[in-house]
């Protein structure tokens, strides 16, 4: 597989990891149960499943609208976009 596969194949699979904690994590808010720590959320979205965290955020309206959380996750996403372009430079080398 090439290196475009692979990452799309990452970044997908993250991605509706992350989307389905965000589910699991507005269901217990709904309910009343043990929520997902928001850290565990943010880091899932910092291991590439930020497009999935987005989905979740729009689709679920879930953490759409916690300033803090969405400055937090939004840190995120600019760190993981800058070390997947820091990596691509160094793998076109």
């Amino acid at each position: 597989m090439t290196a475009i596969v692979w990452t799309l194949a990452v970044y997908g699979i993250a991605s509706v990891i992350c989307f389905m904690f965000y589910a699991a994590d507005k269901s217990a808010a709904r309910a009343g149960r043990w929520r997902i720590p928001e850290s565990t959320l943010l880091m899932l979205g910092l291991c590439c499943g930020w497009p999935g965290g987005v989905v979740a955020q729009q689709w679920l309206r879930h953490k759409s609208v916690k300033a803090s959380f969405r400055l937090k996750f939004w840190g995120t996403v600019l760190v993981n976009v800058a070390a997947f372009i820091g990596l691509a430079q160094v793998a076109l080398r």
